[in-house]
């Protein structure tokens, strides 16, 4: 049973100061920043080693083994650590909070600021919205269920044994998630390579004289392309009422051609062509600043776009009577290109399948239509593929920490065309693969959050006195709290005697 003088704050149970010289020598020394935290893992992944002359003007405090540090700044995040052996003597960042005791067992202080009551606490004190951030007294005013030495002890030998298992649990959980991305990818480049259908090219046989190949289905969508832009002239001419004037015809703007030198090779019966050849049209997505609400047109952001599909439960929206609209509303097998993103994510595509209609789409996208000819899906693989990335990377221009690929040069992107009928089976297979591949990321993940709230359940417990057995042998915690209050008092009234003995010698 616990007491309400079993309680403290953080400041009095953990306030043994820290020095604030920075490094003691000239030599090199070991630096520990915020950036240095694997906030997952709870650890000190790196530490730097800095020179005393390019120290940075946080690096002031001198850590020791058993140290714990709570990063003051995104107290959400949780970047905590404890310090280890080897890092004995190394140098901290001041934006650091350090803990270090003698009353108190350093793991159970570690694994104390992990628990969620200890985050809730602190993000409920944050200042600041462009740099949010708690302060040191916000910290140490955190109250806390202060046990012995010896139940401290017990309680960080149970959660050790716990969370090791729920830890490796997890390990196996993030590496078969990895794994099912490295699928989706082998899967996407098997496709784009024609391997995924080479026992149906070899089932079905070379194509004949009635089938269409590559080369001819291109021939003919261009035929087709340049047949719309003619009959669109000769309906304008129309309106205005004049004839086509002579060499009309020679205003046609062909496409961007492929670019051949440095690609791979394609099955027989592919070929290779550019976006600008296979789509009817691209438009920009709409800038206009979308609400919250449930009622009007959705619109779907470059956020929505997730592995090659579109995730459509976080949606805005604009007004039915937007002056953009109908002409931004997407039209079943339209691909969305994310043209404006971090480096890693711009390029990322999926294919609008009339999943909420109508529905538009936001100014970081362009939506592309292509020829009937063409399955859309096959556009996308290709660009989410390892053969896309690199594209992208090839090609992407960075201002102000945003990576741009404009319509231009989605336009020239060359991919490879294989005929209609295989389009059609790559779609199919590639469609039936990545349903399983998604259900299993579907339970790996919800696998995840249960472990997760597992976690924060044992820490609770663990901090409330209800994850292992008290023992009546044990110092009351009113007694432990009661020796540390009467030494602080001690030091104080010793400080407070110094400085008088000073001053009278000054006198």
């Amino acid at each position: 049973m616990t007491h309400e003088s079993d309680f403290a704050s953080l400041g009095e149970v953990a306030d043994e100061s820290v020095a604030q010289t920075g490094p003691a020598t000239k030599a090199d020394f070991a630096y520990v920043d915020i950036g240095s935290i694997d906030r997952e893992r709870k650890t000190i992944a790196t530490a730097q080693a800095v020179s005393v002359d390019a120290a940075p003007s946080r690096a002031k405090q001198r850590l020791r083994s058993g140290d714990v540090l709570v990063s003051m700044t995104r107290p959400n995040l949780n970047a905590v650590a404890i310090v280890p052996a080897s890092l004995d003597g190394a140098i901290g960042s001041t934006g650091f909070h350090v803990l270090r005791s003698k009353y108190m067992v350093p793991q159970y202080l570690y694994f104390l600021v992990q628990s969620q009551q200890f985050v809730d606490a602190m993000c409920a004190v944050v200042q600041g919205a462009l740099y949010p951030a708690v302060r040191p007294s916000d910290i140490n005013a955190f109250v806390i269920r202060a046990p012995s030495l010896a139940e401290q002890t017990r309680i960080v030998d149970k959660l050790e044994e716990l969370l090791s298992d729920l830890d490796a649990g997890v390990a196996e959980l993030k590496a078969a998630q990895k794994k099912l991305a490295q699928y989706r990818q082998s899967l996407l480049k098997a496709a784009v390579e024609g391997r995924l259908t080479e026992a149906w090219r070899a089932q079905h046989g070379p194509e004949t004289d009635s089938e269409e190949s590559g080369a001819q289905l291109l021939a003919r969508i261009l035929r087709e392309r340049r047949a719309r832009w003619e009959a669109k002239q000769l309906t304008k001419f129309k309106a205005q009422g004049k004839a086509p004037p002579k060499g009309w015809q020679d205003k046609y703007e062909e496409p961007a051609a492929p670019s051949i030198t440095g690609q791979y090779a394609i099955p027989m019966g592919w070929t290779w062509a550019t976006v600008d050849q296979l789509s009817v049209e691209q438009k920009y997505g709409s800038s206009a600043k979308t609400a919250e609400t449930d009622s009007g047109v959705p619109v779907i952001r470059m956020g929505n776009i997730q592995d090659g599909d579109l995730d459509l439960n976080k949606l805005k929206y604009l007004p039915t009577a937007h002056d953009e609209f109908p002409a931004l509303f997407l039209v079943d097998g339209d691909m969305l290109f994310n043209r404006t993103n971090s480096p890693e994510l711009v390029g990322k595509s999926a294919v609008y399948r009339s999943q909420i209609s109508p529905c538009s789409y936001a100014s970081y996208l362009i939506a592309v239509r292509f020829s009937p000819s063409v399955i859309p899906e096959l556009v996308a693989g290709y660009i989410n593929s390892g053969f896309g990335r690199q594209w992208v990377k090839s090609v992407v221009t960075q201002q102000v920490g945003q990576a741009n690929v404009n319509g231009t040069k989605l336009a020239a992107l060359t991919m490879p065309l294989p005929p209609f009928e295989e389009q059609v089976e790559i779609a199919r297979v590639l469609s039936e693969q990545q349903m399983l591949a998604a259900e299993q990321s579907v339970n790996v993940a919800y696998a995840l959050r249960q472990s997760a709230a597992q976690r924060k359940n044992i820490l609770q417990s663990a901090f409330s006195g209800q994850l292992v057995p008290q023992d009546p042998n044990d110092e009351p915690a009113s007694v432990l709290l009661a020796r540390i209050r009467a030494e602080r008092g001690a030091q104080s009234q010793a400080g407070g005697a110094g400085r008088r003995q000073r001053r009278v010698a000054s006198e």
